[in-house]
This record gives structure tokens, C-alpha cells and sequence, in this order.
């Protein structure tokens, strides 16, 4: 796979913390103990805690995210988006980061919160690649995810891997780390649940580094799941279109640069 081109390639930098991006609709329980677990495992690498929030986050969840900006301070913002949709919070989200790396996952807990802590330890390892979880690799597994759903799960792994070219083995698990300098350079485009695994794509399309760690997937414990069976067109169509578009639409156009022309006239002239 190429590098990126000299005009987009990422700028060297050291982990210096991370923003949790946590997108809440039904969850209230769940989200206090992912903000509780990671601040437990690793509270000095955490710049913020970005909830994003939007018209139809329950009352109970809204008042469970007051409560912990309350309890935490400017540890916790709490965001209501102007994107719909689940790749709109998280879009919205992107632009707002000022740490050096960014997280994205869930609040419901089918993200493992205890899992941060390694995705940080790669970070610091290689700042420049993505870290992302998997449930695929030893280590890793489902627990809770139905036996036709895991198969059509594997079977689309290994046909977008091959695609790609690429030995990852789980490019739709919505739980990574970014480095902010990625994130805010490309040009992302779906708004529903495709937007995970267009996280990866087009990040593996522009020859960027990804690690791979091993984490257990449990199904949620509160509210139910907002991705349904049409979103997944979007992964066909963003997978696809990635894949064998031009890699120049993948990235934000470069300012152009205003050359300044100043004339200065001749003593007498108007």
C-alpha cells in the first residue's frame, strides 16, 4: 500500500492524551461505568470526555451526563450535535478534539472500557498509526452476538480484507484510537453506522498505520441497538467506493496559498 502523498502526510508527534468520545442515546448506567473504568485505569492520559448528545438522547441519559460534567468539571463536555445520525456525533465530535488522539467507542459497554489503557500503551508505542480493537484475533471474541450475524460478520471481514490487501482481521468494530492530525485531514462523507468502517478504510487507502489489539465484544446491557439492517448497504456502497475511487477525493483540499502582489507608485503619483 502507498503513503500518503508528501502534501498529506501526518506530522510527527508524541501521545500526549486522549479525548473519549462517548455518543449517548439510552444509556445511563453503562455510561457512568465507562467514564468511572477508564478514569480508574488511566486518568492521567485523559484530556476530556466528549459526550455527544442529540434530540433523541433520553432524559435519564441527558441527566446522567449532567451529573458526571458536574462531577468532573471541564473533564467532561457535553456536546449536542448538529450531524445526525451516529456518523454525524461522531464527525461532529472529530472536529472538536484538541488532544493529540482521539477514542471512539461506545457508551453501552460493548466497547470494553478496560480495553483503553492497551489502546494507549500502542499509541505511545507508534503515535502515528491507528489503534483499533478487534474480536477476531486470539485473545478476542463475541459474547452475545448471534451465530448467522458472526458468520456474515467474518465472511464481510475477509472479503474487504482481500480488497484491501490487508491482514486486519475486524475493519467494522467501531472502537479506535486516532491520532487528531488523521482524523482532521480527511474528508469523511457517511453519517449512519457506515462511518465505522469508514474510519479504517480510508485511513488503510491512504497507507496509514493501524495496530490491532485483541477485545472482548458483550452484548449491551441497556437500551437496544440503533444499527439496522438497511445501514449495512452503506457499508457495501463506503467500502466500495473507497476502495476503487481516487485516493485524491480521500483527503481535505490543501488552503491554496494568495500570493500578495503590493504595488507601490512612484513619488507624485495619485
Amino acid at each position: 500500500m502507498k503513503s500518503l502523498t508528501a502534501a498529506h502526510r501526518l506530522p510527527l508527534q508524541e501521545f500526549c492524551g486522549a479525548t473519549v468520545i462517548l455518543p449517548v442515546l439510552t444509556e445511563t448506567r453503562s455510561l457512568r461505568d465507562t467514564v468511572d473504568i477508564i478514569l480508574s485505569d488511566c486518568r492521567d492520559d485523559i484530556d476530556r470526555f466528549l459526550i455527544v448528545v442529540c434530540g433523541r438522547t433520553r432524559p435519564e441519559s441527558l441527566a446522567v451526563a449532567s451529573e458526571l460534567q458536574r462531577e468532573h468539571g471541564s473533564l467532561v463536555r457535553v456536546h449536542a450535535q448538529q450531524r445526525p445520525f451516529l456518523g454525524g456525533a461522531m464527525r461532529d465530535a472529530f472536529e472538536l478534539v484538541e488532544s493529540s488522539h482521539a477514542i471512539m467507542m461506545a457508551s453501552d459497554l460493548e466497547t470494553d472500557p478496560n480495553q483503553v489503557k492497551a489502546l494507549i500503551a500502542a499509541a505511545r508505542v507508534d503515535p502515528t498509526a491507528i489503534v483499533t480493537a478487534s474480536r477476531w484475533i486470539p485473545g478476542a471474541g463475541f459474547h452475545g452476538y448471534g451465530r448467522t450475524k458472526r458468520l456474515a460478520n467474518r465472511l464481510f471481514q475477509r472479503v474487504f480484507g482481500f480488497l484491501y490487501r490487508t491482514k486486519l482481521t475486524d475493519l467494522t468494530y467501531g472502537y479506535r484510537l486516532f491520532p487528531i492530525s488523521l482524523i482532521q485531514s480527511i474528508a469523511w462523507e457517511e453519517l449512519r453506522h457506515a462511518f465505522l468502517f469508514e474510519t479504517l478504510v480510508k485511513p488503510l487507502r491512504l497507507g496509514v498505520s493501524v495496530i490491532e489489539i485483541p477485545s472482548l465484544w458483550r452484548s449491551r446491557v441497556e437500551g437496544e441497538s440503533q444499527n439496522r439492517v438497511r445501514n449495512y448497504i452503506g457499508y457495501l456502497r463506503i467500502g466500495l467506493k473507497v476502495r476503487f475511487g481516487p485516493r485524491s477525493a480521500l483527503v481535505k483540499p490543501q488552503p491554496e496559498r494568495v500570493q500578495v502582489v503590493l504595488t507601490v507608485s512612484s513619488a507624485g503619483s495619485p
